[in-house]
């Protein structure tokens, strides 16, 4: 088709219509219209021929050019796109390596199927245009909120329109009870932003901590200007959720601003998330103390935490058991998402007997191991001695303290402990060598000799059986079946070897078998153990 001055200017049209539309660069459109163009114009003059389309941005004319490019003899390889320094002669006056010599070829005639061809590609131009234009409009607004309208459904998914595009609020970020239809309005958090090469790029959701955070800094004026901050945030979207805020200022009541006149504030954050009860608690350093008001309404009796398990213990009366607990369990989960500690919840009673219990243990194990009277084992318990080793390698001071012991009898003490651990030892490996262990597990380090007598009753007796180990099988795991969670009871798990320590020795194993290189180890995440055990255990 010969090109007129008529839709010459429609080119400019039609470009700078669709840009408007889609908000992107009329520059843009321009450039896959040209490519389009060059792509119709290789159908009719030949593929490897090197054509290119040039529209004039202000009259719209389309020039089509042929370019061929100046290359070294030996370097030739499509002549309809390239020659030598020889051939350009004719055509350039001093030609040199890289040099270019354009002429202009007539316009084609497009038909049905070369023009169908160019409207694709200019689709997919547009199309990725509009998509780069909107991840850098939307990457810097992940973690606030935006309003939008409910477009569709899709397979549980909610895809909302937000302007300048659509965005994905998939069906596990939405709260339970929530339904929508097309044209509904709906307040979300932008929780990630991301490029994809299909689909929405801008994932939100209603579900996330962070979006009632930022439901409060909106309706708390304190909290948007920094007076307030929310340190910690826990949801049982569309139920139950607890917040942790602390005043920097100590003539504002945290808890108070939160609340609002009348519980104004608050109330506003409950409506937009569908009626989710929200507890709000005053922040400490003190994790006790923050406990304690993280169980609330439940009232605590007493509270002992394990800083280096990072487990916390709560006692509570009878008949607060079921409160601190909560339906199906949602106050303490909540609780310990807040504080980030493992809790454990007991009655008076229940800590009472098992206190009791664990004294009597003790006790037992003291009299038994150490030939003591009942009356002494009771004494180093009630001192705090709760295993053997600890009275064999302590310092003597710590004998001392208790009453009736001088330093002839902490050595005794110590060398009876000493000798009755040396002969458990002994006993566990003589066991573990009449099941067959190899002397390269025996001397592998990190193994205790009960380790190895529970290995070997396995029928784990050399280095080899050890590597083709996975780390669950030794310290121990879960497993879904049928929805249900089962426990995997680990060989070491008696000893308190965690996972990570499992990963390591296995790993430590194998490479002393030339499995794998030290530097793959330390280049491989954690958890890759699992992974590899196939693959290696058949080398």
């Amino acid at each position: 088709m010969a090109i007129t001055s008529a839709n010459q200017l429609e080119l400019l049209q039609i470009a700078d219509a669709v840009a408007r539309e889609k908000m992107i660069d009329p520059g843009l459109v321009i450039e896959a219209m040209e490519e389009s163009l060059a792509r119709a114009a290789k159908s009719r003059y030949g593929s490897e021929m090197d054509i290119r389309v040039s529209i004039d941005r202000k009259s719209g004319r389309a020039t089509f050019t042929r370019v061929r490019t100046v290359v070294e003899d030996e370097l030739l390889e499509n002549e309809k796109a390239e020659f030598t320094v020889e051939q350009a002669k004719p055509y350039l006056d001093d030609p040199k390596i890289g040099d270019t010599f354009v002429e202009e070829v007539p316009p084609v005639d497009m038909g049905r199927i070369a023009a169908q061809s160019a409207k694709q590609v200019i689709i997919q131009k547009v199309r990725e245009a509009e998509r780069e234009r909107q991840y850098e409009e939307f990457k810097d607004r992940a973690g606030t909120i935006i309003n939008g309208v409910v477009k569709r459904e899709e397979y549980g998914n909610v895809i909302v329109d937000i302007g300048a595009g659509e965005a994905s609020l998939r069906r596990n970020d939405k709260i339970g009870r929530e339904s929508y239809r097309p044209g509904d309005r709906i307040r979300v958090y932008i929780k990630d932003v991301r490029r994809e090469e299909r689909g929405p790029q801008i994932f939100l959701s209603r579900t996330a901590p962070e979006f009632m955070v930022e439901l409060f800094r909106m309706e708390v004026p304190e909290i948007y200007d920094g007076v307030i901050e929310i340190k910690a945030c826990a949801r049982d979207p569309g139920s139950r959720a607890k917040i942790a805020v602390i005043s920097y200022d100590s003539s504002i009541d945290p808890v108070g601003a939160c609340v609002g006149m009348r519980g104004s504030r608050v109330q506003a954050v409950v409506n937009e998330l569908q009626g989710e009860k929200i507890d709000i608690i005053p922040w400490t350093d003190d994790a006790a103390t923050f406990l304690v008001n993280a169980l609330q309404p439940a009232e605590v009796t007493k509270v002992v935490i394990d800083e280096d398990a990072e487990r916390i213990e709560v006692v509570v009366p009878e008949e607060q058991l079921s409160l601190a607990i909560g339906r199906r369990g949602q106050n303490v989960r909540l609780a310990s998402q807040l504080t980030g500690l493992d809790i454990d919840i007991l009655t008076e009673e229940e800590e009472s007997k098992r206190r009791q219990a664990e004294f009597e243990q003790r006790t037992k194990l003291f009299m038994e191991a150490l030939d003591l009277d009942e009356f002494f084992a009771q004494l180093l318990v009630s001192e705090g001695f709760t295993n053997l080793e600890e009275v064999a390698y302590v310092e003597v001071d710590e004998l001392l303290v208790i009453d009736g012991v001088d330093e002839g009898t902490a050595g005794e003490l110590q060398a009876r402990a000493r000798d009755y651990i040396e002969a458990q030892n002994k006993a566990a490996m003589d066991a573990a060598r009449e099941a067959g262990l190899a002397d390269d597990l025996a001397n592998f380090e990190g193994l205790t000799p009960q380790m190895l007598q529970a290995l070997t009753a396995d029928g784990i007796k050399t280095l080899e059986d050890f590597a083709t180990c996975a780390d669950w099988e030794l310290a121990g795991g879960w497993t879904v079946e049928k929805g249900e969670r089962i426990k995997d009871d680990g060989l070491l798990e008696p000893f308190d070897v965690s996972l990570e320590e499992a990963q390591d020795m296995i790993m430590t194993a194998r490479v002393m078998l030339g499995w794998v290189s030290p530097e793959d180890v330390v280049g491989s995440p954690e958890g890759d153990t699992e992974a590899t055990e196939p693959e290696e255990a058949g080398a």
